[in-house]
């Protein structure tokens, strides 16, 4: 099983690690800073230098499979189990990941708390994230004073802490899984990780974070759609 190094402390941008299998261009490492695609949340890129070897190979997607997280590089790599190797984060990507997902969380929380609403669906981009509402009777006015809300939240400075919880404690928490698949998620976890936006709202999540709403910086509405009486999509940018 791989160390997944960015659920504890998303900041890492370079580690020192060993391979553990190589197949053509798929890299197993012991452990990692690289996040791969899921919950919404695009993978990292970035670059793989063996120790002492004096080349380099660009990692250009990173994925799950079970337990692990397999590194895809450009180019058949000259490696082996056992090789150690430095791990490089492409950081500006991953960081407007990190804000992006930490904005989506509260919006998310301003729906949920004021407007009895669900969120539907949800995807980050490289340099925008979008959101699907279902909430009744659903103006542009009412989007305007999300948006409003969630910037007073950000300035507001909200410490952002990765925790983890048993299956019990999280059950006992009204709210901590909003959508359908982060509920089935939920029954099958003994162990459940959550982000704590201290003094606002919590969530279920396995995504990275920034560590204050501070740095999430400035809301902007990009894009409105109406999908249907139920579904609103929202596109959104941060400056």
């Amino acid at each position: 099983m791989t160390e997944k190094i960015y659920l504890k402390d998303s900041y890492v941008k370079e580690l020192e690690t060993t391979v553990v299998n190589v197949e053509h261009n798929s890299v197993t490492l012991e452990k990692t800073i690289f996040y791969p695609t899921g919950g919404g949340q695009p993978c990292d890129t970035g670059i793989l230098k063996p120790v002492g070897a004096g080349v380099q190979y660009a990692v250009i997607e990173t994925k799950k499979s079970g337990d692990d997280v397999v590194h895809i590089i450009s180019e058949v790599a000259k490696l082996q189990k056992g090789d150690d190797v430095i791990c490089l984060l492409n950081w500006e990507k991953r960081y407007m990941h990190m804000r992006l997902h930490t904005m989506l969380h509260i919006i998310d929380g301003i729906v949920y708390k004021k407007y009895s609403g669900n969120i539907t669906g949800g995807q980050i981009y490289d340099n925008s994230a979008r959101m699907d509402f279902d909430i009744p009777n659903f103006t542009k006015e009412m989007l305007n004073s999300i948006i409003s809300d969630s910037q007073a939240t950000v300035n507001e400075g909200h410490k952002v802490v990765p925790k983890e919880l048993s299956k019990e404690e999280a059950m006992k928490i009204d709210g901590i899984a909003r959508t359908l698949p982060g509920a089935q998620l939920l029954e099958k976890l003994d162990t459940v990780r959550i982000i704590d936006i201290e003094g606002f709202d919590f969530q279920l999540d396995g995504g990275t974070h920034v560590a204050n709403t501070a740095e999430v910086g400035t809301i902007s509405l990009s894009k409105f759609e109406n999908k249907g009486s139920h579904n609103k999509r929202v596109e959104f940018t941060l400056s």
